[in-house]
């Protein structure tokens, strides 16, 4: 029998609007009425995850920042934490500053960066949207070197950076993966992110990765939540679209693939449950854990 499963959002759990669908969330709630642990576990922000958390009901803990922080929701406190070091997030900094790079930095307070673009455009709209306590916390700065050198930004979970061209997004990589103590994950396929605005669509298509410390993925932070939970491997599901959830998805006892997934796991052998925007969470939690 499954004991937990782990859940990314952006992708996997919430439609290309952000949105979280009704067959989803009552296929997790059976889940949960099963004695089932639903972990929540993505890359964004705590204070992020936490609303869509609550808004599930699935709050006793939940993973943030790609495996950064494992959070215990009912008790208010950190239970993981292996965040990146200021003086590597500042390395980072620069080398993106003098190539005209585009880069955020998240933080357990909000995210830093200098201008709304690519993924930090998507929260933005993401916030107009819904309700306050699913807004993600934006802050614009113009010098982000001096900022965090001169004030207390909280504890550094990732950093993002975009770009529309692979040529410069693949140079930039390259210039990244010299400094050591840093996990870049290789992308290379184009992240996909649609905006409602109205009535008007607005596509948003560029090249991305996410830094965190070296070592952190969502699998180690899993493997820490399951020990302290007493649960095996093999009684873990993860369900995931992204190379962020690769780990996850090879190494749980049941690894379950989103058809709209980028990455080439699909060709890992792992089941493949229908795409975000069909329901593919709730496919897979009635097809093969509610049975």
């Amino acid at each position: 029998m499954y004991k937990l499963i782990a859940i990314d959002l952006d992708g996997t759990l919430l439609n290309s609007y952000g949105e979280i669908s009704e067959e989803n969330k009552i296929a997790i709630k059976k889940a949960k009425e099963k004695g089932i642990e639903i972990v929540l576990t993505s890359g964004r922000m705590s204070s992020s995850v936490l609303g869509i958390a609550n808004e599930l009901g699935a709050n006793n803990f939940m993973i943030a920042g790609n495996g950064a922080l494992i959070y215990d929701i009912k008790n208010e406190k950190i239970l993981f934490n292996e965040c990146i070091p200021k003086d590597k997030a500042l390395q980072v900094v620069k080398i993106c500053d003098e190539n005209n790079i585009y880069y955020t930095i998240n933080t357990e307070k909000y995210i830093l960066s200098k201008k709304l673009k690519y993924n930090l455009m998507y929260y933005y709209y993401e916030n107009s949207q819904k309700s306050k306590h699913r807004t993600t916390n934006i802050n614009l700065v113009d010098n982000l070197e001096r900022y965090i050198n001169e004030n207390d930004v909280g504890e550094i979970t990732k950093i993002t950076i975009s770009d529309e061209s692979k040529v410069i997004f693949s140079g930039i990589i390259k210039k990244l993966n010299k400094i050591n103590g840093l996990n870049i994950l290789e992308v290379s396929s184009m992240s996909r992110k649609i905006i409602k605005s109205g009535t008007e669509k607005i596509g948003l298509n560029y090249f991305y990765t996410e830094i965190t410390k070296e070592n952190v993925n969502k699998w180690q932070a899993i493997k820490h939540l399951s020990n302290y939970l007493n649960i095996l491997p093999e009684e873990i599901v993860a369900i995931g679209d992204n190379i962020n959830d690769l780990d996850m998805i090879c190494n749980a006892g049941l690894g379950i693939v989103m058809k709209n997934s980028a990455l080439d796991n699909k060709n890992l052998g792992k089941i493949t449950t229908s795409n975000n925007n069909s329901n593919g969470v709730a496919e897979a939690i009635n097809k093969y854990i509610l049975i």
